[in-house]
């Protein structure tokens, strides 16, 4: 696949040290989430702490292909049935929420991508176990990533974990390419069959990032043209770490 890049040394290092500033940024959001709290509130802070940091949002007025406007927040925060690229609000996170919190910054000149999802006070048993299993679905991933190996072991490792659980995985959307520009090639599914896709090689930066709904894996995009949502409206759960391909096993870079 054309466009597929392999970072210099240089430049991984300069992607860790952006990847644990963003990790830190993810921590204190999550520390922050509470009933009450709005998703601008959310946003407000993610964009406070980049700022403070030295780094840019990479998100704020990025426009991604075939988008018809800007994304006009630093923070997606996409709550219950929302998937993913939520547009943050004045609307109040509520208990039993489960969120979303997506984040990317640009350190450098280089961008990394990471997402977490928090559960609002107390969760419901169902929300909590989506959480867990999506979270380590992610692991899986991460644990396929080996130069040799190919994106549909990714997805198939992924996949295989998921299906034991009954869950929809989102099949219109998938992790991604990431370094030089927020979203490069090659796109990694979460599904897949081994030996398939692309080839990994050392030096290749990915953001994997399983988006697994409670129910089916169908979704629709929102009136904003920016949030998709599950289209039987069943809870969705995002985990996501920007990784860099090695010769052993993948570092993870967004160490959240």
């Amino acid at each position: 696949m054309s466009g597929i890049t392999i970072k210099t040394k240089e430049e991984v290092d300069a992607l860790r040290e952006g990847g644990k500033n963003l990790a830190h940024v993810l921590k204190e959001l999550a520390k922050v989430v509470k009933p009450g709290v709005t998703k601008l509130e959310l946003d407000y802070l993610a964009e406070k702490l980049i700022i403070e940091g030295g780094d840019e949002p990479a998100f704020k007025n990025y426009r991604p292909d075939g988008a018809k406007i800007a994304f006009p927040a630093t923070l997606c925060v996409s709550a219950n049935d929302d998937v993913v690229h939520g547009i943050p609000t004045s609307e109040p996170l509520k208990e039993g929420d489960i969120v979303g919190l997506d984040l990317g910054l640009k350190h450098k000149g280089l961008f990394t991508d990471a997402a977490i999802t928090v559960g609002v006070g107390k969760v419901g048993r169902d929300a909590q176990k989506l959480m867990e299993v999506t979270r380590k679905s992610l692991e899986v991933g991460i644990k396929a990533a080996r130069a040799g190996s190919y994106t549909g072991d990714i997805g198939y490792a992924i996949e295989s974990y998921v299906n034991k659980f009954g869950y929809g995985i989102v099949r219109d959307l998938s992790g991604h390419g990431v370094g030089y520009k927020i979203h490069e090639p090659p796109y990694v599914p979460n599904f897949g069959e081994q030996g398939d896709g692309v080839l990994l090689r050392p030096g290749m930066v990915l953001a994997l990032e399983p988006m697994i709904n409670i129910g089916g894996d169908e979704i629709v995009l929102g009136k904003d043209n920016f949030t998709y949502r599950t289209r039987d409206r069943s809870l969705s759960a995002h985990f996501e770490k920007t990784i860099v391909i090695t010769h052993g096993a993948a570092e993870v870079l967004t160490p959240w």
